[in-house]
């Protein structure tokens, strides 16, 4: 019958094992890089530099939480893919201002103004809600297509 009992503390072989592997550490990484061929130590090079925080020293930070005042705005009037019509500036490349959408299917597509009654996010309001109101609802034909319709916004709010 054998006892096995638990002590503390680790075991005895344990311990001369970690020892000789710490009092031979130079000779075994020695050998690993020319087994390698130098990649042991090019991987512990990586380890450490992945564990140090970066610094901001020589990086270029953009905030993009605040608005830059030093961007002349430029309007211009975008359709997206979405069909989304919108107020960009062409210098940041960042939205304005929300226009409306272009709605319908293959049958037949038509401009809805985002106003609030139609409980859109940002609602368009004011002197630009009088502007475009007379291109609410208007229907895109092959005549007046997406490309006549960002004019005609254009126009009407004075950007051209």
């Amino acid at each position: 019958m054998d006892i096995f009992s638990k002590r503390d503390g680790p075991r005895p072989q344990d311990v001369r094992a970690k020892r000789l592997i710490s009092e031979n550490s130079h000779v075994i990484s020695k050998l690993a890089d020319q087994i390698s061929g130098g990649g042991y130590t090019a991987m512990q090079q990586a380890k450490a530099n992945a564990r140090e925080k970066p610094q901001p020293a020589g990086l270029i930070i953009h905030d993009l939480g605040s608005s830059n005042s030093s961007v002349d705005l430029k309007p211009y009037v975008k359709i997206s893919l979405n069909n989304r019509v919108v107020l960009a500036c062409m210098n940041s490349g960042k939205q304005i201002q929300l226009l409306g959408e272009i709605r319908g299917n293959f049958a037949g597509k038509h401009f809805l103004l985002a106003t609030a009654a139609r409980n859109f996010y940002s609602p368009v309001d004011g002197e630009m809600l009088e502007a475009l109101l007379h291109l609410d609802g208007v229907e895109l034909t092959r005549e007046f297509d997406d490309k006549a319709l960002a004019e005609a916004i254009e126009t009407s709010l004075g950007l051209q």
